[in-house]
């Protein structure tokens, strides 16, 4: 009989983490430059970019909740969602690959070719994420290590956009000699094959253990109708949505934003550097925080602290780097606490409609979430792009007034607004402490008839 509450080893805490790091060492790229890479680089305008940002996020994400039903129903000997890490690991790392080349095509054609490359980069991503994330909600059912399991998630994963942020740049430079599309083909591919590596390492390091029960039949139609009679997934859903438009529409700015407004973009690295070990030290705090006030609680106070000192970037001018430096810190610290509990969150809710229906969908739950995620990257890439065209902005050229103070509104005010909205939806969320508890031990007492676990290996 397995124990759906275990306790994990730290191996295997972190061992889940590689997935995410894997995953980051492509996903930071695409937040952080890839806007810059195809306005400077690549040789397309902003508003094409923006608009393909939309396009293909949107489209990808369609597909999400498909994934979901297809990872909810697969049967291996490694279980459900595992094997799914193993078999698109090599797929990611070559996909990642080429929407970093730079092919000798005719305007029209680097467009189609941008196209292909990212849609099928996010296809595939999808195919690795979303049965990645369902492993969370099934590892364990006990609810301080899922926020550990996270934590340890989030951790690996900081460090992997640390690699990302701080060195990502300098290895262009490097590696291309003043060839800016020579350098990001060498350093993706280094990245990408580290990807291949780390997530072979996930799927090795991890085990499944928590089993639907097989008393009850798969229906995809009532998956799909228990999700929308869940409210916590729907504010949760509505909440993604929202806090992802501002991380990829803030994200993609700032690059631009030390570039042409600060006017020092051998800063941008160091900033990133200082602020991922600011988010990494509020990470550390996030499972005891939870634990004592909640994960609801928690997420609703990081997010509103992030959002205020978002906002603040407006009034900071150019020269005050030390300022900026400082607020970045502090936002970064704050927004740590929330960084491991979304996550933690949609386990979370996947318990919640099980308890409520005994029917149990983890995949689509979190596909379903993947979808807010995806059109929140997708709506946030898309405004980035509209806004640096709307107020002016040239590539690779001196910047006019209007333009600059487009730059610093899109990396401060326009980026608060959605967090804003993000902590008004957390205040529907009923899935408090107390609640959870109560969850968390009647299902433990269900599961105890089930809960033998074929994947062993």
């Amino acid at each position: 009989m397995a124990d759906t509450a275990v306790k994990l080893r730290v191996s295997e805490k972190i061992g889940y983490g590689f997935g995410d790091a894997a995953a980051n060492l492509v996903f930071q790229t695409m937040v952080i430059v890839q806007l810059s890479f195809y306005t400077d680089t690549f040789g397309i305008s902003a508003a094409a970019a923006g608009t393909l940002f939309l396009v293909v996020r949107i489209f990808d994400a369609i597909f999400d909740p498909l994934m979901g039903v297809a990872a909810d129903r697969t049967v291996t000997r490694w279980g459900k969602f595992r094997p799914w890490i193993l078999w698109t690991a090599v797929p990611f790392g070559l996909m990642a690959y080429l929407a970093f080349r730079t092919p000798n095509f005719s305007p029209d054609g680097k467009l189609i070719y941008a196209y292909v490359t990212y849609i099928g980069l996010m296809l595939i991503y999808s195919a690795n994420n979303i049965p990645y994330s369902a492993l969370s909600g099934v590892v364990t059912g006990d609810l301080g290590e899922r926020t550990s399991l996270s934590s340890y998630r989030f951790v690996l994963a900081m460090l992997a956009q640390f690699v990302i942020q701080v060195f990502a740049l300098p290895m262009v430079h490097y590696f291309g000699g003043g060839d800016s599309a020579l350098g990001y083909q060498i350093t993706m591919g280094i990245f990408a094959t580290m990807c291949v590596i780390l997530f072979i390492f996930c799927f090795a390091m991890t085990k499944e253990r928590i089993l639907p029960d097989p008393g009850h039949k798969s229906s995809i139609k009532q998956d799909f109708l228990d999700l929308t009679h869940n409210g916590p997934w729907i504010t949760l859903f509505v909440a993604t949505i929202f806090v992802f438009i501002t991380l990829s529409l803030r994200g993609g700015v700032i690059l631009y934003y030390f570039k042409y407004f600060v006017k020092r973009e051998d800063l941008f690295s160091w900033f990133n550097g200082f602020a991922l070990a600011a988010s990494i030290c509020g990470i550390g705090f996030s499972k005891a925080s939870a634990m004592r006030w909640g994960k609801r609680n928690v997420f609703m106070w990081g997010l509103g602290i992030t959002t205020v000192l978002t906002a603040v970037f407006m009034f900071i001018p150019a020269d005050a780097i030390p300022v900026m430096f400082a607020v970045e810190i502090l936002r970064n610290f704050a927004y740590g606490f929330t960084i491991p509990l979304l996550w933690a969150m949609m386990a979370d809710v996947a318990d919640y409609g099980e308890w409520r229906t005994g029917r149990r969908a983890t995949a689509i739950v979190f596909s379903a979430i993947v979808f807010g995620l995806k059109a929140g990257l997708g709506i946030g890439g898309a405004i980035g792009g509209w806004l640096l065209s709307s107020y002016g902005y040239v590539p690779n050229a001196a910047q006019t007034p209007e333009a600059l103070r487009g730059i610093q509104l899109t990396a401060s005010l326009y980026p608060s607004i959605p967090f804003a909205i993000g902590v008004l939806c957390l205040f529907l969320y009923k899935i408090d402490k107390k609640l959870n508890v109560q969850i968390t031990d009647e299902l433990t007492e269900r599961r105890k008839k089930y809960a033998i676990s074929p994947a062993t290996l």
